[in-house]
């Protein structure tokens, strides 16, 4: 296998007005690529509506996102090493930028979904790459703080999507949505090249490993695709998913093959002979799982069900963020003292707690009985990121910083693909189950009868009583279907707990990363 020629000593970190400045930027940079794949999810029926199509046609929207992003994620490295750190960042801004005003501009369907896969392609080296700059601009001492800061934006993100995407489809044209990362795009491209185009990282002619690049493509294709339709098609009933997944599955086993194997592959899988590297990254994508597919339930509880709009659901997770944004400095300047695993044990504590408290949610609940279980979660969230990003990268030599935090978001990527579509499913299916068992009992006997002749009395027909019957039962069926997974991901929080610490403890003094 390949490697780098030596480096040059690295450039000093930046310090004062400079080092927030960039560092302000960076975290911009992320919060834009973040809250784009969120943003949308909101306004789809506001997008389909305008652009003459139906909602079940515009979840492409999100689709094709997704899945040109989690194909480019872990081609990061090697970019990053073909090109150099602030190069690849930069363009990558810039293109992202470009084809946020091309998603802007859309005038139908098929363009937008082009010009959202264009914008996913672009943006995958931006989360990893403003990790690793992050990293290399802060003082050894202070890299704790550069996680704090990108953690901070990266858990943020998600919770504003749906609140600003809300609110933008609410009052505004739903362009806008992706417009308003042009002047922010331009301004924080033009700080980072300005400050950070003389601490290049070095570059060197890496080959393109074109088989396993196109069997990359094809796996993750395949699986993305899979996952994201599969709900609608009823899964392995359906033949095109069948296909899809036979596909993703043998790809996949031949890209793991051949990447292990090729002398220059696009994906450097040696990292994972790191026991820090292989079950920090594992904890982290099934931490990630949990945590967003509560993300995604949540909400969609709350406006199927319960009646609340796109903007009053995302603003019940509102203050989650906040305290998120609050815990996160603290938790960053006390992560030299407290080791990693402590942290990382506390934000699963947290999120158990927090998912247990949700177990106890009814539908008659008030706005601060489901806020209240979040701002726990707020805790959990504010040294989440930087406990697990600590175990994970700890002992990566510096030059294969940007390699680890490739694979490692594109493996939280797919994780979080898969909790999307389980998470769904599995809460229709529990409803279906818990319906099934609330009209047995109900069945046609004397407290049914009962209810009808009450209903009758207040005006209903035997038609509207018995369809009012069944609205609270269906909503009874898909409330205990939410507590029975608020529960289930309670369970497996505490599980994460005991992963945690099968992990060595950092190495002393290193931070996030190997000594220099």
């Amino acid at each position: 296998m390949s490697s780098a020629p030596p480096a040059p000593a690295a450039p000093p970190p930046l310090h004062g007005p400079r080092l927030a400045l960039v560092a302000v930027a960076l975290a911009m940079g992320t919060f834009m690529m973040v809250l784009d794949s969120t943003i949308a999810n909101v306004s789809l029926p506001t997008i389909a509506g305008n652009l003459g199509v139906s909602s079940d046609n515009s979840t492409w929207i999100i689709t094709a996102f997704a899945v040109s992003n989690g194909i480019s994620v872990p081609l990061t490295g090697w970019l990053m090493r073909r090109f150099g750190v602030v190069r690849t960042f930069c363009a990558s801004l810039v293109l992202f930028t470009i084809a946020s005003l091309l998603c802007g501009i859309a005038w139908s369907l098929p363009s937008l979904i082009v010009f959202r896969v264009l914008q996913g392609a672009v943006s995958g080296p931006m989360m990893p790459g403003s990790q690793a700059l992050l990293i290399s601009v802060f003082p050894p001492e202070k890299r704790a703080t550069a996680l704090g800061i990108w953690s901070m934006t990266t858990l943020v993100a998600p919770i504003m999507g749906p609140i600003l995407g809300g609110y933008i489809s609410d009052n505004y044209h739903w362009s806008w949505i992706f417009l308003i990362n042009v002047p922010i795009g331009v301004l924080v491209v033009s700080i980072c090249w300005l400050n950070l185009a003389r601490r290049e990282t070095p570059t060197f002619k890496a080959p393109i490993d074109t088989v396993g690049l196109g069997l990359l493509i094809l796996w993750v294709g395949s699986l993305q695709v899979m996952l994201d339709l599969g709900k609608n098609a009823d899964w392995f009933n359906d033949t095109t998913i069948v296909v899809l997944a036979i596909t993703a599955a043998i790809s996949f086993v031949a890209w793991l093959i051949w990447e292990l194997t090729d002398a220059n592959p696009t994906v450097d899988l040696s990292l994972f002979a790191n026991r820090n590297f292989a079950i920090g990254t594992l904890a982290f994508c099934l931490g990630y799982a949990v945590f967003f597919a509560n993300v995604l339930l949540l909400p969609l509880w709350l406006q199927t069900q319960l009646g609340y709009t796109a903007t009053w659901a995302g603003l019940v997770a509102a203050p989650s963020g906040v305290v998120a944004v609050m815990i996160t400095p603290f938790a960053a300047r006390f992560a030299g003292r407290i080791a990693a695993r402590i942290l990382a044990t506390v934000a699963f504590v947290g999120f158990a707690v927090s998912y247990w408290m949700r177990s106890g949610y009814t539908t008659t609940a008030s706005f601060w009985d489901f806020t209240l279980p979040l701002l726990v979660q707020g805790v959990s969230m504010g040294t989440f990121f930087l406990s697990m990003v600590t175990i994970s990268l700890d002992r990566i030599p510096p030059e294969r910083i940007p390699s680890a935090t490739g694979i490692s978001n594109f493996a939280r990527i797919v994780a979080g693909a898969f909790a999307a579509s389980i998470i769904t499913t599995a809460w229709d299916h529990r409803a279906a189950h818990h319906q099934a068992h609330l009209a047995a009992a109900v069945g046609d006997g004397m407290p049914y009868r009962l209810t009808v002749e009450g209903l009758g009395r207040l005006g209903l027909d035997a038609t509207q009583a018995a369809a009012a019957v069944t609205r609270q039962m269906v909503g009874q069926a898909y409330l205990l279907a939410s507590t029975d997974l608020f529960r289930l991901s309670a369970w497996l929080s505490a599980v994460l707990i005991v992963v945690v610490w099968f992990t060595r403890r950092p190495a002393a003094n290193n931070g996030p990363v190997a000594a220099d």
